[in-house]
């Protein structure tokens, strides 16, 4: 005996074990128990278009809650969705560009309500080499977008808002301008610079590897670019022109594989909810309510180029979180 305690006093990890049994003894054979820490990790999905803000508003809440680690991934927002209910990821708060995207890709299996929070606008962004720059304007840019000498990027309207947004605003344009056919051949155009999501078009841009990209008014205050704005008859910015932009339409990939859903244009909305299969629902709520405060994280949209919505009409407000519902009103969509 004397012989087997020296060998296991020379071997460490023997006198681990023996504790381990020690205390399984003690405890009349029953588990072992170990005291793990919850993981204080919040993981966030959100569009693209909400990158710069988004790095914002992460920072403040952070510094209000230093022991909650956050990580967030951006992409467009159905790839975003389809994470959620294809995949399987797991995902404590999702922010799509398009409140659409929650309603007809998550809800009510994957999600259970959605908040409307915030606009935008689309836009003609470009820099000062774009070609044919110093003469573009509201009355010709869809001649110059056309030219054979200028290339055009757009982002992929089944994984991207912004992509079919794109879509609609050239569908809205030939109305406006009186211009048959014009979307077809802009759609037939530079097909091979269409990115998954609209900031994968800045690249491109900064890199004079094209000249204009169709984006949000925000992603291009965001950096700096020069924008040429659009009508408020295609811009899909103003409310009150909502009949208006319905008479466009787009077909995109839907919920299920090989099949299509019809997006038909309407002013834009951004929408956040809190996935079902979120690891940490309560801190997610904390987040969300700290995105919707008029004066913290709506501030930091707005210095960014997007106006609030909060507080906006919800069909699911008997279904959101007690702590949510100052930030919505009951009502439809």
């Amino acid at each position: 005996m004397d012989n087997l305690m020296r060998a296991v006093s020379r071997q460490p990890l023997c006198w681990l074990f023996l504790a381990v049994v020690a205390t399984v003894l003690a405890a009349g054979c029953g588990p072992v128990v170990f005291d793990m820490s919850e993981d204080e990790t919040l993981t966030i999905f959100h569009a693209g278009s909400l990158t710069v803000p988004m790095k914002e508003l992460v920072d403040a809440f952070r510094a209000k809650h230093p022991e909650v680690n956050i990580l967030t991934e951006a992409a467009g927002s159905r790839e975003c969705a389809r994470k959620i209910s294809e995949l399987g990821r797991e995902c404590d708060v999702f922010a799509s560009a398009d409140y659409k995207v929650i309603d007809t890709l998550l809800i009510p299996e994957f999600a259970t309500w959605n908040i409307k929070f915030a606009a935008n606008e689309m836009v003609i962004a470009y820099t000062p080499e774009s070609r044919r720059a110093d003469e573009i304007s509201a009355d010709n840019w869809t001649d110059i977008l056309l030219d054979g000498n200028v290339a055009f990027g757009r982002s992929n309207p089944d994984a991207d808002p912004c992509g079919y947004r794109s879509v609609l605003t050239m569908r809205l344009a030939e109305a406006h301008y009186g211009k048959p056919g014009l979307a077809e051949k802009m759609l037939l155009k530079d097909n091979r610079y269409i990115r998954p999501k609209e900031t994968d078009l800045l690249a491109l841009l900064e890199s004079h590897t094209i000249d204009y990209i169709f984006i949000y008014r925000s992603v291009a205050v965001q950096h700096g670019l020069d924008l040429l704005p659009l009508p408020a008859e295609i811009n899909l910015k103003d409310a009150a022109r909502a009949d208006l932009y319905s008479t466009a339409a787009v077909e995109i990939a839907g919920k299920d594989p090989g099949s299509a859903i019809t997006r038909v244009g309407e002013p834009m909305v951004y929408g956040v909810t809190i996935p079902a299969n979120a690891p940490h629902p309560d801190l997610a709520e904390q987040f969300v309510a700290f995105l919707l405060d008029a004066e913290r994280g709506m501030a930091i949209l707005e210095a960014n180029g997007q106006p609030s919505l909060v507080p906006s009409p919800t069909p699911n407000y008997a279904q959101l979180p007690e702590a949510l519902k100052a930030f919505a009103k009951p009502g439809a969509s």
